[in-house]
C-alpha cells in the first residue's frame, strides 16, 4: 500500500463513519423527540419527561464528543493529502481548492453542531418542563 492509498483510505473511512454517526444521531433524536411529544400528549407521569429530556441531553453530548473525535481524525490526513495533490493538475487538487472557499458557515461541521445544540436545548427544556409539572 502506498502513502496516497493509506491517507485516502483513512480519510474516506473516517468521513463515512462521521456521516453514519450523524445519521444515527438524527434517527435516535427523532425517536426520543417523538417519545417526548407522545408523553406530553398522553399526559404521562412528568418523571418520564425528565428522564426523556435527560436522555436527549446525554445523546447530544455523546454525539458531540464522537463528532469532535471524528473531525480530529479527518484533519490529520488533510495536510498530507494537500501535499500529495501538488503533483496533480490545478483542477484536480480537491482539498487545496476547497480549503477556505466555504467559510465557517457552509460546512458539515456547522450543520452537525446546530442540530446537536438544538437537541441539547430541547432536552434541557423538556427536563425543565417535566420538573415543573412534577414539582408543581
Amino acid at each position: 500500500m502506498d502513502e496516497w492509498q493509506y491517507l485516502w483510505d483513512h480519510f474516506k473511512f473516517n468521513a463515512e463513519q462521521r456521516l453514519k454517526g450523524f445519521n444515527f444521531f438524527v434517527l435516535l433524536s427523532i425517536f426520543a423527540d417523538g417519545g417526548v411529544f407522545t408523553a406530553i400528549d398522553r399526559e404521562f407521569n412528568p418523571v418520564l419527561l425528565v428522564l426523556l429530556g435527560s436522555f436527549i441531553i446525554v445523546l447530544a453530548l455523546v454525539f458531540w464528543l464522537v463528532d469532535v473525535r471524528s473531525q480530529h481524525l479527518l484533519r490529520l490526513t488533510i495536510p498530507a493529502l494537500k501535499e500529495l495533490e501538488q503533483t496533480f493538475p490545478e483542477r484536480s487538487r480537491l482539498f487545496a481548492n476547497d480549503s477556505g472557499r466555504t467559510g465557517i458557515i457552509i460546512r458539515y461541521s456547522t450543520a452537525f453542531r446546530v442540530l446537536i445544540i438544538c437537541q441539547f436545548v430541547f432536552g434541557a427544556g423538556v427536563v425543565v418542563f417535566g420538573a415543573s409539572r412534577w414539582i408543581g
